[in-house]
């Protein structure tokens, strides 16, 4: 058992069976797929390039229940099969599935990903995923990586043409942050609900 997980709700899961490796693995892969998964359910606005996605949810749950380093691996492994040309990605009306993605208005969005993951992991493994507040406290700073992230990309660095800081932070950060802070406040509950439903200890 190493040590990034030790803490984590599918760290302590798996180290209880004969296969943690595998179940961490198969952890890893399902939390890539559902951050896939989580990019299809998205609403494009009128005012904004970005679309409204579940994904920072998924980003920032995965990262608490897997912990830092396979929080960052299973983002990893997502950003991986959307540069490789798979679609999963939010669609786009502007570029093609594949790396192009990066250089678009969410690419800094989606690079932070594995950062954010990680962030929140490893203040999982410290125990903020136990209690409720300090989970929204875990996520919350996952979520400032991706915020931050995502905005200084799409201001300065967006292709064809940055949006500027003003523009970038009206329609890439306000736009998004009361449904953001609604569902931090959602996923947060999730994990210390876990750690009960599943009656384990660290």
């Amino acid at each position: 058992m190493t040590h990034t997980t030790a803490g984590t709700l599918v760290g302590t899961l798996a180290a209880r069976t004969d296969m943690s490796r595998a179940i961490r693995i198969a952890a890893v892969l399902l939390v890539a797929t559902l951050t896939a998964v989580a990019a299809q359910v998205s609403i494009h606005l009128p005012f904004t390039p970005v679309p409204l996605t579940l994904q920072p949810m998924v980003v920032l749950l995965g990262g608490a229940a897997l912990g830092s380093r396979l929080g960052a691996a299973a983002q990893i492994v997502y950003l991986a099969a959307g540069i490789a040309g798979f679609p999963v990605f939010a669609a786009s009306t502007v570029l093609p599935p594949g790396p192009l993605r990066l250089i678009g208005p969410t690419g800094g969005y989606l690079v932070s990903y594995p950062i954010a993951a990680f962030i929140t992991g490893y203040l999982a493994e410290r125990g903020f995923d136990r209690r409720y507040l300090t989970s929204v406290l875990a996520m919350t700073a996952g979520l400032v990586v991706i915020f931050a992230c995502g905005v200084t990309w799409l201001a300065w660095f967006a292709r064809p043409a940055g949006a500027g800081l003003d523009a970038a932070v009206r329609t890439g950060f306000l736009a998004f942050l009361p449904v953001d802070i609604y569902k931090i406040l959602v996923a947060a509950a999730i994990l210390p609900a876990a750690w009960k439903i599943t009656g384990v200890s660290r």
